[in-house]
């Protein structure tokens, strides 16, 4: 047996036990078990390198734990493939995209890595795209799922647009999108006349298209809002239009209906203002006191292009704001501007 550096002394009843004991303890390198008492002592020490430490005790035998075995090497092996992600367009070839893991099992202890790509991209909805007008035909059409679509709304020329085909009835043709605040929406004249950002995320559609939707037929437009808590507002308006850039996109409606409070009539008849083209009635420009681009009188009681604060914040109508609906010191966590035709 070893004396002199036992670090813990169990009862256990046989050799075997205490010999796994020993084993699965950290700093434990050899064991003395004795038969009779049950008795098994764990060592932090050897013979083999404490040899006078050894005392002859035939009431126990004394066993060395071997170094373990290294493992096995563990190759890794690829997961199954997830399901193809919605294709990015309905139609005129979009794209989807799978992936799979290097985790099934991952590799291990010098194995192998997987050979092979971790992603794939396909094309899909590859047929050519019906071209209408707007989404309301898209949706008169049958096309009932919300996502991006190719209009021509006046003959000029195609354009994608993102359509709304869930909220109210469907048909919607979104025109302003405020979700996240990954678009910076504090810009000038020409980025907010051509448009801006991801039909699949935050967007500003274009002044110019907006324009084209609305200069042959009468649109509703709906502002739809949506608070930090989840709780939504909207407020819609008939006869909505935009005016060319000849009248820098000056708009229009009638009659409001809804539920967030009536937060655009005072800009009525209004033209566009950006940082860099002043266009309101204040004897400052609007959109750079209020960090937006909007249809700015003196200024405004709403400003949905202004700064992305989400929720309350202490600057005075920066924000993505609507007045009689969270006033001035509230910034919509979403926001969206859509219309359909009357």
């Amino acid at each position: 047996m070893l004396v002199n550096h036992v670090i813990e002394t169990l009862n256990i009843g046989d050799i075997d036990s205490c010999f796994r004991t020993c084993a699965a303890k950290p700093g434990c390198q050899s064991i003395n078990f004795y038969r009779e008492k049950s008795l098994c002592e764990l060592n932090s020490r050897t013979i083999e390198n404490t040899p006078n430490m050894r005392v002859a005790n035939e009431d126990s035998v004394y066993f060395t734990i071997p170094d373990p075995i290294p493992p096995e090497p563990v190759d890794g092996n690829f997961t199954e493939w997830s399901n193809w992600t919605s294709c990015s367009l309905l139609c005129g070839n979009g794209t989807r995209h799978r992936n799979r893991s290097c985790t099934n099992p991952p590799p291990a202890h010098g194995g192998k890595n997987c050979s092979g790509s971790h992603n794939e991209t396909e094309t899909c909805n590859a047929q050519p795209c019906s071209v209408l007008k707007n989404c309301a035909e898209f949706y008169r059409s049958g096309f009932k799922r919300s996502g991006v679509y190719v209009i021509d709304p006046d003959g000029d020329g195609k354009f994608n647009v993102s359509c709304d085909q869930k909220t109210a009835g469907g048909g919607w043709t979104v025109f302003q999108k405020r979700q996240d605040g990954s678009v910076d929406f504090y810009r000038g004249w020409n980025d907010y006349k051509n448009g801006f950002g991801d039909l699949n995320g935050e967007f500003w559609l274009g002044l110019d298209k907006i324009h084209r939707l609305t200069k042959e037929r009468k649109q509703r437009l709906r502002v739809d809002l949506e608070d930090t808590k989840g709780k939504t507002a909207y407020a819609e308006y008939d006869n909505f239009a935009v005016a060319n850039e000849q009248d820098n996109y000056r708009m229009s409606f009638k009659s409001y209906s809804g539920t967030a409070g009536d937060s655009l009539s005072l800009q009525q008849g209004m033209a566009f203002t950006t940082k860099d083209r002043d266009n309101d009635k204040s004897g400052d420009n609007c959109a750079v006191v209020y960090k937006g681009a909007w249809w700015y009188n003196a200024c405004h009681d709403s400003n949905l292009n202004g700064l992305y604060h989400r929720g309350n914040h202490s600057s005075f109508a920066d924000g993505v704001n609507w007045y009689y609906w969270k006033g001035f010191y509230y910034s919509a966590k979403r926001a969206e501007m859509k219309m359909k035709p009357v």
